[in-house]
């Protein structure tokens, strides 16, 4: 039978817990450890971002999420593309195109994140219980962000190449293709960071209101 608690016994556990050593942070909390209770909030708010991202507009449609066509500058094939996107049309166009490519590519992002947050260590889980409203995300994001851009960037590659943006491809035929590699970086960049805050809203409002979420190990962390 699982162990209940009251609201004032979970704080005094939960501060109590901040504050021992390492080794006695594997105290479990009634059936439940912190290590435990912090994959959870990570898995929840990355199963809900996830949700929102990959609807149709997913990233456009959220000012928080929304990828910006790239301003490469400096060289030739940089300075045609930099001239297109100063009209604003071209710009939304390609703003756009870039948005839907965001929502098909997360799906890539989405198993390396979950890995991340299953290799997490203890010392995670107490810096969570000692950190801000985004302290998990922070920690998975100085983790994995380099394995989630890193599995975007096959896709943004190809996806630049298509006839989607042939703009883009009329804009660096001068350079010899040399510019799609950097724009591949950039916008696989922005997707990855994208991810990383939208998980981070999603760990806020679960810690804002723990017990909207029914979850018996995130009532018992931090309600």
């Amino acid at each position: 039978m699982e162990q209940s608690f009251g609201l004032s016994d979970r704080r005094s556990l939960i501060a109590t817990l901040a504050l021992l050593p390492l080794a006695a942070c594997a105290t479990p909390m009634g059936r439940y450890t912190v290590e435990e209770a912090v994959r959870r909030l990570l898995e929840l708010s990355s199963e809900r971002a996830f949700s929102r991202l990959t609807e149709p507009g997913g990233f456009y449609d959220d000012q928080l999420t929304r990828i910006a066509p790239p301003d490469l500058g400096g060289g030739k094939g940089g300075a045609v593309l930099s001239a297109l996107l100063r009209t604003n049309a071209v710009r939304n166009q390609v703003a756009m195109a870039l948005n839907d490519v965001a929502v098909d590519l997360a799906d890539n992002a989405a198993p390396v994140v979950i890995d991340a947050v299953h290799r997490m260590t203890l010392a995670d889980a107490v810096s969570v219980l000692r950190g801000g409203p985004t302290a998990a995300t922070d920690l998975l994001a100085r983790e994995a962000r380099g394995s989630v851009v890193e599995a975007l960037m096959p896709g943004a590659s190809q996806a630049l190449r298509s006839d989607m943006f042939e703009m883009l491809s009329a804009a660096l035929a001068a350079t010899g293709g040399r510019d799609y590699a950097a724009i591949a970086d950039n916008v696989s960049g922005q997707i990855g960071d994208a991810i990383f805050r939208a998980i981070g809203r999603e760990e806020a409002e679960i810690r804002r209101d723990p017990r909207a979420t029914g979850d018996p190990i995130l009532m018992a962390l931090l309600g």
